[in-house]
């Protein structure tokens, strides 16, 4: 454990909170309400500006939605391959005592604290929408890290750096998928497809957005449940 990880969860978990505000920063941490519902609607506003820019604007959507899919991939892959990390909230060398400390998730004590795929996922939508939209992408960078990333730290779902090494990637991730060279080789064919066959686009569009929102969770839990039973 790294001093600079140990000094802010101890802060964190010395900090008062009643019952109502541990609710909320769980409600905040845990419900998709509060994480791709705001970030994902803010692609579709983007995709529907009309402008002279609508087809640069439309390529930038295309390029941050699958900003998002590399990065929570990226984030599942590299939970594997790296060396597991206890989360805070169940370090017993800690020693410390977090709001959320009643919290007994199956999923959170067996997947690796390192790196925050959430932090992954959501900071590499944001900081698309930021080169897309700069106005709107400060505030959704913003909300990221205020409504996202700091309450997983403060429920001792994950450490700073867990987080902080999340959304560099997450940016990283981003400024690689929607530069222009790299855009080229997909955006444009997949905005001819979508242009050629905007209904079943549409429809494939809504699914995608709505499983990027929950993170496939669900997806993921009929996987496991049938590998079990194979």
């Amino acid at each position: 454990m790294n001093s600079f990880d140990s000094s802010i969860e101890t802060w964190f978990s010395s900090l008062y909170s009643g019952p109502l505000t541990t609710v909320a920063i769980e409600g905040v941490a845990d419900l998709y309400t509060f994480k791709g519902l705001v970030l994902i609607p803010l692609l579709w506003w983007m995709w529907f500006q009309q402008d002279e820019r609508r087809t640069w604007r439309r390529e930038m959507t295309i390029a941050t939605l699958f900003s998002g899919l590399v990065a929570l991939f990226v984030g599942r892959v590299l939970t594997h391959w790296l060396p597991f990390r206890v989360r805070p909230i169940y370090s017993t060398e800690l020693h410390l005592h977090f709001a959320g400390s009643n919290i007994k998730d199956a999923l959170l004590t067996s997947w690796s604290s390192f790196p925050s795929d959430h932090a992954m996922l959501w900071m590499a939508v944001a900081t698309g929408i930021f080169f897309a939209w700069r106005s709107v992408g400060v505030l959704a960078m913003l909300y990221t890290v205020v409504f996202i990333c700091i309450p997983r730290a403060f429920l001792g779902y994950h450490y700073p750096t867990d987080l902080l090494v999340g959304a560099a990637v997450g940016m990283v991730i981003a400024w690689i998928m929607t530069r222009e060279a790299i855009r080229a080789c997909y955006a444009s064919a997949v905005l001819r497809w979508i242009e050629r066959f905007p209904g079943p686009s549409a429809m494939l569009a809504f699914v995608l957005c709505l499983e990027l929102v929950t993170q496939f969770d669900e997806l993921r839990t009929l996987a496991i449940v049938a590998l079990k039973h194979a």
